[in-house]
């Protein structure tokens, strides 16, 4: 009886130490279960445009390359007013509130009320496009300037064409200083994590090249400029 006893009584700690196994097990599960659930469900990482060369970055780090694109990608589409400026400019404003900060909200509808009392946007239709031999990759360093792991001034030069139905009015060529912050709360409407914040001084004109039709060249300001 001694013996069956004791393997009754070994068999009883054997159960025992599988359910203790069993509740940690449990508990490892619902630890995990519990940093998958808060884990971020969208991370956004900064690839480079060139890929013939592979990079190795981490992945907070944004580079100077992306904040270009993105600077020159929203300025030209708030820029972009396809059939009339009074109604376009105010709308671009609305609809990349997500990709400004509050101050150059505020500035650009300023901006905006000015354009709309003296008649410089009625009927108004503008394109805005990179200058050639003027972007990213001809000078990169003129072009981005790291302040900070959050902040970086974009330079960009570009010529703006505004046209009153089929007649040119204007053509601008410019170099814009621009603003850019680090500003990634809400992925959702915002899934760059940067915004521009307006400009770092006043935009400047560019030279006319030798040849340019004297037609373009006009005093019209361009977009924020306050000569």
């Amino acid at each position: 009886m001694s013996r069956f006893k004791n393997e009754v009584m070994h068999l009883q700690a054997h159960v025992k130490t599988l359910r203790l196994c069993s509740l940690a097990l449990l508990i490892v599960v619902l630890l995990m279960g519990a940093g998958w659930w808060n884990a971020p469900r969208d991370l956004t990482i900064h690839v480079p445009p060139d890929l013939r060369s592979g990079s190795t970055r981490k992945w907070w780090d944004v580079p100077p390359e992306s904040v270009y694109a993105f600077t020159f990608y929203i300025f030209q589409q708030l820029n972009r007013w396809p059939t009339d400026g009074e109604e376009d400019y105010s709308l671009n404003i609305q609809s990349l509130s997500a990709y400004l900060t509050q101050g150059c909200q505020s500035f650009l509808q300023t901006d905006y009320e000015q354009r709309r009392r003296s008649g410089e946007l009625r009927k108004r239709v503008r394109g805005l496009y990179e200058i050639p031999g003027r972007g990213y990759g001809d000078d990169p360093d003129m072009r981005v300037k790291v302040v900070s792991n959050s902040d970086w001034v974009v330079t960009l030069d570009v010529n703006a064409d505004e046209y009153h139905g089929t007649e040119q009015v204007k053509r601008a060529l410019v170099r814009y200083p621009i603003k850019v912050v680090r500003q990634d709360i809400d992925p959702e409407l915002n899934p760059f994590g940067l915004a521009l914040d307006c400009y770092n001084g006043a935009p400047q004109r560019i030279a006319v090249p030798a040849g340019t039709s004297p037609a373009t060249r006009t005093s019209d300001r361009p977009l924020g400029d306050a000569s």
